[in-house]
């Protein structure tokens, strides 16, 4: 209980990009263990992971559209959510350098939410995915991760960040590279997961120049969040004096008042897409 209390606590007071990294470590975790316990006991698992995983047939999109949230959270395999949680590490701070953490968490959803739309249209439109796509499905965060990645590289395109084997890379090769690798890669056996990739991309990229234009599109998102959060959120009680014209007495008046709250990228799966 004090190593939970620890990591509650530790939520609580962390950055938005901390708690990004914790919620998808938590879902990872509890997941696995659930997954677990249900194959020692020989029970069919793989419906819970079906109901988390974003579909590209909109038949079945129709019936959870909740996925369309639930999937950038997801990460099937250890080795997946390492890399990823890696990446979403090093290129947060590096956004947190020049943002907010309000719109580091709105372009986290908002380039989700865009590889989602990117991917589903792609594999209903485009007749080279027809024969897959009654099976395909992509779990995992890096169309996110993306945003992030190609948002930080246009801010700041000649920053460098130093990569193992390699030395330092500026950021916008980094980006060029990531993008390119996605693009070659949407016919590969992770075409799915690769055009989410270009979707996260675009709306890193759309996230930067609407901002030099003094239009904020993660303000919209950061609204619903409040909005949400708030409804969850203890009130606080408030108490003042008040004099009684009766007694002259002093009284006090208790009121409510609500407080406001305000790779090194990609992996690859086979039928479930990873991100």
């Amino acid at each position: 209980m004090d190593i939970l209390e620890k990591l509650k606590t530790a939520f609580r007071n962390g950055t938005a990009l901390t708690q990004l990294i914790f919620i998808n470590v938590g879902v990872f975790v509890l997941l696995q263990t659930v997954l677990i316990v249900f194959r020692l006991f020989n029970v069919p698992a793989d419906f819970i992971v079906g109901y988390l995983t974003l579909p590209a047939d909109l038949s079945a999109l129709i019936l959870r559209p909740w996925s369309a949230l639930s999937y950038m959270f997801l990460h099937e395999e250890f080795f997946h959510i390492l890399f990823n949680m890696f990446a979403l590490y090093w290129f947060g701070k590096l956004f947190l350098m020049f943002h907010n953490e309000k719109q580091l968490v709105g372009l986290y959803l908002a380039g989700g939410l865009v590889g989602a739309t990117v991917y589903v249209a792609a594999f209903n439109l485009f007749p080279y995915f027809q024969s897959v796509l009654p099976v395909s499905a992509v779990v995992g965060a890096s169309g996110s991760i993306m945003a992030i990645i190609v948002a930080t590289s246009i801010q700041s395109p000649n920053m460098e960040m130093r990569m193992l084997f390699i030395g330092n890379v500026k950021l916008k090769y980094i980006a060029v590279i990531a993008v390119l690798m996605s693009f070659f890669g949407m016919t590969s056996n992770n075409a799915g997961g690769e055009i989410v990739h270009l979707g996260g991309a675009l709306a890193g990229y759309i996230f930067i120049v609407s901002l030099r234009q003094g239009k904020d599109f993660t303000r919209g998102i950061s609204k619903v969040l409040d909005l949400f959060t708030d409804m969850f959120k203890p009130r606080k009680l408030k108490v003042k004096p008040n004099k009684s014209r009766s007694t002259g007495k002093q009284r006090f008046l208790v009121t409510m008042s609500a407080s406001h709250s305000c790779s090194i990228f990609l992996t690859h799966a086979g039928t479930h897409n990873i991100l």
